[in-house]
């Protein structure tokens, strides 16, 4: 019997979007040990020489002028994407994309990016049978997101839900699951073994994160990571910079950061032991990091949110009782001398957190594995010969 087939399609701005189509195709494989997966960037996979280039400018737009990203932000809140860009995606993706689905046979496309469900959305109304599913990877939802020829969309709470609602979309065709998160996340590691591991002590111990890309802006290094080394004889940083090595560098050259009780740490795929290990989160308020800490249980500071998505982000979570935004460095004072007075008892507001949480880890790939039982199987031609092989995984 052929397994069932779900190509998750994502984009490279920002890590969160690709996240999530790997933490559902983990979720979609334990789940079914009949269903394969494939996860592409559709961007860097067609043009991987163009790409790069593509998501470093839109980084520089984002990190050096958020107000310039957040007036164009909202200025498109209530709109599809414009006829310009719609083109732009016409000419670099339709037809290779549309070869990529002649040739995976794909029994439904799962995206976690506007752009690829853009894609997808034109080729279904040029005949594509496909169901596609599209997964909203924030608390909000702008009007990029939305398109007639998308089956069903997978969103993280009633309110999105209620948006999509007020902009024409079906209540049938949504379905509150909540974002995606890798099942590790939902494990409690060892605290001894993962302290042993990266060489850290038992104390009261605060992660601070910089965003999908590890970014700090030369101020909030300035003002905020400075003050933050300022409490290093109490308080344990694990500063995560992702890939921004050069940044992590940069730090190391300074006395203040080379302290026994910080560590500066790079890119690792182990964020979810590091956060069963850490008491406070300081963070960008990105939707997949906050979803995965809301996962861990741990509560939340926000910093510099991102005009847009990242501003409604911080709303939300701060609405919920997750965490707080930085106001100020007393807030800061206000934290860790909470923190320093209920050390180690904070678990117990981890376990509250968690309890408050009303979507768990496999919501989303159940809503999907239950559509595709529903669904009878459509039959399709075979792919060209002059199309490039891809691989099922």
């Amino acid at each position: 019997m052929r397994k069932k087939r779900i190509l998750l399609l994502s984009e490279g701005f920002g890590k969160g979007h690709t996240q999530a189509a790997h933490a559902l195709s983990v979720e979609l494989r334990q789940n079914s040990s009949e269903i394969i997966t494939r996860v592409i960037e559709l961007g860097a996979f067609l043009h991987p020489t163009l790409a790069p280039w593509i998501f470093s400018a839109y980084r520089r737009t984002v990190t050096s002028q958020p107000k310039l990203y957040g007036m164009l932000y909202r200025n498109q809140y209530e709109k599809s994407l414009s006829r310009v860009a719609g083109l732009f995606l016409h000419r670099m993706f339709y037809s290779q994309t549309k070869a990529i689905i002649k040739q995976l046979k794909p029994d439904i496309i799962v995206c976690t990016h506007p752009f690829p469900s853009i894609i997808v959305s034109r080729l279904k109304r040029a005949g594509l049978s496909v169901p596609l599913f599209t997964v909203i990877t924030d608390y909000d939802v702008h009007g990029t997101w939305i398109d007639s020829a998308v089956d069903k969309y997978l969103v993280s709470t009633p309110k999105v839900q209620e948006r999509l609602i007020a902009r024409g979309v079906p209540e049938t065709h949504i379905e509150v699951t909540g974002i995606p998160v890798h099942p590790d996340f939902h494990l409690e590691h060892s605290k001894v073994q993962t302290r042993k591991q990266f060489g850290l002590n038992a104390m009261p111990t605060v992660m601070v994160m910089g965003g999908g890309w590890g970014v700090f802006k030369k101020e909030e290094k300035e003002e905020l990571l400075t003050y933050l080394a300022s409490w290093s004889k109490d308080i344990q940083l694990l500063i995560c910079l992702g890939t921004n090595e050069k940044a992590r560098q940069q730090l190391l050259e300074e006395d203040i950061f080379r302290q026994p009780n910080i560590h500066l740490i790079g890119y690792t795929n182990e964020i979810n032991k590091l956060m069963d290990i850490s008491d406070l989160l300081i963070t960008k308020p990105g939707g997949m990091t906050c979803t995965e800490a809301m996962a861990k249980g741990i509560p939340m500071l926000f910093y510099s949110p991102i005009p847009g998505q990242e501003e409604m982000n911080c709303q939300y979570f701060q609405d919920q009782g997750y965490g707080q935004m930085i106001t100020s460095l007393e807030m800061v004072d206000h934290w860790f001398k909470l923190l320093l007075e209920q050390y180690p008892e904070l678990s117990e507001r981890r376990t509250s957190i968690r309890k408050l949480q009303k979507f768990g880890a496999q919501d989303c790939s159940r809503t999907i594995i239950q559509y595709l039982k529903l669904s009878e199987q459509r039959p399709y031609r075979q792919a060209s010969t002059t199309t490039p092989l891809i691989q099922w995984y």
